[in-house]
């Protein structure tokens, strides 16, 4: 079984981890380094390498973190005279790290000039809105994310070809990314702990034509991790840890993994979906007598109301919003439906009225598996690889605490709603609230409903005034006009190059 060498050693859980814990690690492993990990404002994980001299030196860096320039990490958000914060470990994420030899990462928290957890940045937005969910309701909002990406690579083996958009569930040697991704899995399962499965996706393209070098020429295979669901902040935190784990191996094997929404037109593209849970006293409140309950119900009615702003944070350059386009998997529209995979909010299977099927599969079995009474979650599609994971599922729990809380949810819940495996008619879909087609269009939508997200002191003005900033920067007001009014060949080689600029992102 994967199991974090750390635990493994101190033959402990996470949260009873203490500091004396990790010194006597330190000291019996002869680890030289200490990496603090932290997220800044775009997106990734940063890193403070500090070497360790002595015991008393690592006491005190575990105790007391390092300080960091606050501006350099998280921009205008940060007022340059007084930009300064202490970062400090939080020892239930500490890991061996899997690239560089002797050396303890373990993530922190943001603390300012007093000592106080700072409230602006993303981690500090994601507690505070999940706080004031379960104040309001009385109930715990979990969440796991399907992290999609693609493998690019040089064409060597030109045996077992790969065959376009057919990657679905693939194996080797059809994928050849395959070994890639269990290298993948096996770190950041032993990491975190938290990996529920991984795969092969639909968006095999055998080769891409582009101006960056880095794409050109190459074949891209496109792969899924999905995680369990956890507390908000440990969902957010499985994922960041997931892209930066994502990027090493790919790197250290010659290859670019990339997050970006869309890499060719036709092509399915990169999807960050976040699935979302209801616990009340530990156990899934998602489904009542077989169908899904009322608070699933308002929950998903909250997530209606908030659809157009989430894609502020869910989807934030200029290249989401060619992927959000009819017929490739991803949503145009606001609704929510049973396993269609073209709706905004889908309700997965989720192991209801389903008890027996290894009896079933299996007449030799004697025993039944006691599994959970529910394992229902429901699923928010519009999100991609650009998202801001972080201040994404703060948006979320914002969204879940307006459904949970909100006479009106229950009503949006059930105009929303189109049902699964019958295909709405024209007139139907069309008459459907649209998602915005812009990152302008979407810093418009956030600066409207801006107060949904600023109640209690959630979100600060100022973290809303960047991300609007951000959106704006893209300049894509009119870019579906512009790319309609160019003839096919030009309009594909725009679209790419506007695509392909974001390899890195994220």
């Amino acid at each position: 079984m994967l199991r974090n060498e750390l635990l493994s050693f101190l033959d402990k859980e996470r949260e009873d981890i203490q500091r004396e814990d990790l010194l006597d690690f330190i000291e019996k492993k002869e680890i030289q380094f200490l990496a603090l990990r932290y997220p800044a404002m775009d997106g990734r994980l940063k890193t403070l390498r500090i070497p360790l001299t002595s015991r008393r030196r690592a006491e005190e860096v575990l105790a007391e973190g390092e300080r960091v320039d606050g501006s350099s990490l998280f921009g205008a958000i940060v007022d340059s005279a007084r930009s300064d914060l202490y970062v400090v470990p939080v020892y239930s994420t500490a890991f061996l790290d899997p690239f560089y030899p002797s050396t303890l990462d373990v993530c922190c928290r943001f603390m300012d000039y007093k000592g106080d957890l700072e409230p602006w940045t993303p981690q500090g937005v994601v507690e505070k809105a999940d706080r004031a969910f379960t104040k309001a309701t009385g109930l715990e909002l979990r969440a796991l994310t399907e992290v999609e990406f693609h493998l690019l690579m040089d064409e060597e083996d030109h045996l077992y070809p790969p065959r376009p958009q057919r990657g679905y569930h693939e194996a080797s040697p059809f994928l050849k990314g395959e070994p890639v991704l269990d290298e993948i899995v096996r770190i950041v399962g032993s990491i975190r702990g938290s990996v529920k499965y991984a795969h092969g996706e639909v968006g095999t393209i055998p080769r891409l034509e582009s101006r960056y070098p880095e794409v050109d020429g190459k074949r891209a295979e496109q792969f899924e991790v999905e995680f369990l669901p956890r507390p908000l902040q440990q969902a957010g935190l499985d994922t960041l840890i997931a892209r930066w784990v994502i990027r090493n191996v790919a790197w250290r094997r010659g290859m670019t993994a990339t997050f970006v929404p869309k890499l060719a037109e036709g092509a399915a593209g990169n999807g960050l979906h976040v699935h979302l849970e209801l616990l009340e006293e530990e156990r899934n409140v998602m489904v009542d007598k077989g169908s899904l309950s009322e608070r699933a119900r308002r929950l998903i009615g909250g997530m209606v109301r908030f659809a157009g702003s989430i894609t502020a944070f869910g989807n934030t350059c200029a290249a989401s919003y060619l992927r959000l386009v009819p017929g490739q998997e991803a949503p145009t529209r606001v609704f929510w439906s049973d396993n269609n995979r073209s709706a905004m909010i889908r309700e997965p299977l989720g192991w209801v009225n389903s008890s027996g099927m290894d009896l079933k599969a299996n007449p030799g079995q004697k025993n039944p598996f006691q599994g959970e009474r529910s394992r229902q979650t429901v699923e928010l599609r519009s999100p991609d690889g650009s998202a801001d994971v972080l201040l994404t599922l703060a948006a979320l729990a914002c969204a879940a605490r307006w459904g949970l809380t909100h006479p009106r949810a229950l009503e949006l819940s059930k105009e929303a709603y189109l049902p699964g495996g019958v295909a709405p008619d024209r007139e139907t879909f069309k008459g459907l609230p649209p998602l915005p087609g812009s990152c302008a269009e979407s810093a418009a939508i956030l600066e409207k409903h801006r107060r949904d997200y600023e109640e209690e002191g959630i979100f600060p003005p100022v973290l809303i005034d960047q991300v609007i900033r951000r959106l704006r920067a893209e300049g894509d007001e009119d870019l579906a006009q512009r790319l309609s009014d160019m003839p096919a060949d030009s309009r594909r080689r725009f679209a790419e190059s506007l695509m392909h600029k974001e390899i890195h992102r994220q």
